[in-house]
């Protein structure tokens, strides 16, 4: 049996994990803010600025609410957090739909979402496929991160059709029904860490493969406090709060930056499908990758393509084809940065205290990934064009690609059992 028999024993895990990230906070709200942008501010009297702010407080919020769902992950178990943090998320999103004109109260709402669905970002997921993959770890966690593309996709066509058949206020409750109804059903069936006792056969089953591929699936690695004297640590903060600005500013304003280069909006929202897609791409592909080939190399390779995207967004006339090219790149970006990250904590610092470092890195950079959208919104507000947010996001994707190289080698796992 080859090293994918991890697969026999550990797919439940990945399909729940699929489905619970592809309809969680990570994609639903920030794909979807870009196409309920136009009919907000057409009811409301917003600008494009006030609405993309939401992402700030959003943001500020998920800085405190992952670490917290880290927390309680390694406290409680992934199961607990993950599922009440579906239910209370699809609530989230509806509240949308009760919107009176306050931006008072849309704020409020955006950071009230980021609180209540925590625990569906990939914190709570990624931890339990990383306990029931060492082999292929790489690659279950590319297919369950594809969620965040495929979801994405769909949740803007969804709400595009929504919107225009039925209203904004009935597409926000229809998105948010999303989860409660095909996320949480397949993860109440699938979704358990190998210590449950529901799962004890397939443990075993799992356990006695890996030790005959000479591993284990001890709960190795790093303290928190131990992560975070580590220079490795600071430097995933510092290369990954620019590269969640860069990648997270100009996805929810791609709508209006098409727009603004005279795009039709049935045009533009085709063409912002694409990243949805290459998103899929990038994840699955980058999964595979990452069991064969060093993660730092393959981030910088990876990662440092989207400049090629900040360069061709900033073009006078850009064509179909140019904007299909930018948005694919920008699309492999954002496809990568999750699995990359979660790749990056179970490697250097193993598994002992996942969630909690995994949690800490993600606030970093969804504060990025928040202050992006609001920021490329006030530069067009105030510019008219989008270009000197452009600029800047190019020379973060070349400069924090190259500096990932510095991380090293990997940590040997089965020291880390004897930390």
């Amino acid at each position: 049996m080859n090293s994918f028999g991890e697969f026999k024993y550990g797919w439940p895990v990945v399909l729940a994990s699929a489905f619970g990230i592809s309809l969680g906070m990570s994609p639903l709200p920030f794909y979807t803010i870009g196409v309920f942008a136009k009919p907000l501010a057409a009811e409301f009297g917003w600008g494009i600025d006030q609405i993309m702010f939401g992402l700030v407080p959003f943001c500020v919020v998920t800085v405190v609410g992952a670490p917290l769902a880290g927390y309680l992950s390694d406290r409680f178990g992934v199961r607990r957090v993950a599922l009440t943090s579906m239910i209370l998320f699809s609530f989230g999103m509806m509240l949308f739909s009760l919107n009176n004109g306050s931006t008072t109260i849309y704020l409020l709402l955006w950071g009230l979402l980021a609180l209540l669905g925590a625990g569906t970002l990939p914190i709570t997921f990624t931890k339990a496929i990383s306990r029931w993959f060492q082999h292929k770890r790489g690659f279950a966690l590319g297919i369950a991160l594809v969620g965040t593309g495929i979801g994405g996709a769909a949740a803007k066509i969804f709400s595009a059709y929504l919107i225009d058949a039925y209203g904004w206020r009935i597409a926000y409750m229809g998105v948010g029904l999303l989860p409660l109804v095909i996320a949480f059903p397949i993860a109440w069936f699938n979704f358990r860490d190998v210590d449950d006792p529901k799962v004890e056969e397939r443990a075993k089953g799992l356990t006695e493969f890996t030790m005959e591929k000479g591993g284990t699936i001890a709960q190795y690695g790093f303290t928190f406090r131990q992560a975070i004297a580590d220079w490795r640590f600071w430097l995933l903060c510092i290369v990954f709060l620019p590269l969640s600005f860069a990648i997270g500013g100009p996805i929810p304003n791609l709508e209006t930056m098409l727009d603004s280069k005279g795009f039709q909006r049935s045009d533009a929202i085709i063409l912002a499908s694409f990243l949805g897609y290459s998103v899929y791409v990038g994840r699955a592909v980058a999964g595979y990758l990452l069991d064969l080939v060093w993660a730092p190399a393959l981030a910088c390779a990876l990662l440092i393509m989207p400049a090629i995207s900040m360069y061709l967004f900033g073009a006078v006339t850009p064509s179909y084809t140019q904007m299909v090219l930018a948005i694919v790149l920008l699309g492999i970006a954002a496809g990568v940065e999750y699995d990359l990250l979660a790749y990056f904590v179970s490697k250097y610092f193993g598994i002992k205290s996942y969630a909690r470092i995994y949690g800490t890195l993600y606030a970093i950079f969804g504060l990025g990934a928040g202050f992006g959208p609001a920021v490329f919104g006030s530069v067009f507000k105030n510019e008219g064009s989008y270009d000197i947010a452009l600029q800047y996001s190019m020379w973060a994707f070349i400069i924090c690609s190259l500096a990932l190289l510095f991380l090293g080698r990997y940590r040997d796992e089965r020291l880390k059992s004897m930390v």
